[in-house]
């Protein structure tokens, strides 16, 4: 990769062309983190977050667009309700493979931290030797369920699609994928608690205390269930996006977190 940092470039993965963009070093030349966006994120809706990550960290940051998102290929609608597991297993190691991820995190964002758990939990890959989790979901909960309806009724009537239509070539694409499948009835029974025991990897799950769209029993659920090292970084005064909402406390937490790693792979190394 001969990328200007932060430059955008187009990946092949799950059959489309997806928009990625590079920060800092690339992955042959250091660990990589990557960074799985929520539900209505986008490469770009991360904001300046990837490039001061790659600043705090000396690892290189990897952002990329799922399908539908952002200016990648349009997605197919309805998403399956499993669509978390089908980009987590079918669609992610395609990436990973794409930019030449040798090593590094996993980072996700609410849907993009489940993504991100179901791969760890689900497959083999040795390259992922950690996972940062902000506001993950694990099963659903009434009061996220009642505030992505009440995202629906925003879309409709505010200028949330406005403001959307700003990030995504197709903002109801976006939001639809999305909003659709989380209110489906059939989605209340979903679940994804079993992959967290066959997670064997350190985890940071990182939430805001007062998030909307999931309580502190996800967190429990993982700290409970786990067999891997879980750290857990709670963050007062704020809701679903610790990073964009206290950017400087997440980026710390996420940071001490990069480091004890960097320091076990180096123990690693010595004695191997």
């Amino acid at each position: 990769m001969t990328q200007e940092p932060g430059e955008t470039v187009g990946i092949a993965a799950g059959g489309k062309t997806l928009e990625g963009r590079f920060f800092g070093p690339r992955p042959d030349e250091a660990p990589t983190i990557v960074l799985l966006h929520e539900g209505l994120g986008s490469v770009s809706l991360w904001k300046d977050f990837p490039a001061r990550l790659a600043a705090a960290t000396g690892h290189g940051v990897f952002a990329y667009s799922r399908a539908g998102y952002g200016q990648s290929d349009p997605a197919e609608l309805p998403r399956p309700l499993d669509y978390m597991t089908r980009e987590a297993v079918d669609v992610l190691p395609e990436v990973l493979d794409a930019i030449g991820f040798r090593t590094g995190i996993l980072l996700g964002h609410s849907d993009g931290a489940s993504i991100a758990a179901i791969h760890a939990g689900s497959l083999a890959d040795f390259r992922v030797r950690g996972l940062c989790l902000i506001a993950p979901h694990f099963f659903t909960e009434a009061s996220g369920l009642a505030a992505i309806a009440q995202a629906r009724t925003a879309y409709e009537d505010s200028d949330l699609r406005a403001r959307l239509a700003r990030h995504h070539k197709d903002p109801d694409t976006a939001f639809r994928g999305w909003n659709d499948a989380w209110l489906d009835p059939a989605f209340k029974a979903w679940t994804i608690e079993e992959v967290i025991a066959y997670i064997r990897v350190p985890v940071l799950a990182i939430q805001g205390r007062d998030d909307q769209y999931g309580t502190l029993a996800q967190i429990d659920a993982l700290e409970t269930q786990a067999y891997c090292p879980v750290d857990v970084g709670i963050v007062e005064d704020c809701g679903h996006s610790p990073h964009l909402e206290k950017p400087d406390e997440t980026l710390r937490l996420i940071a001490d977190f990069v480091r004890r790693l960097d320091r076990i792979e180096a123990a690693r190394a010595v004695t191997a």
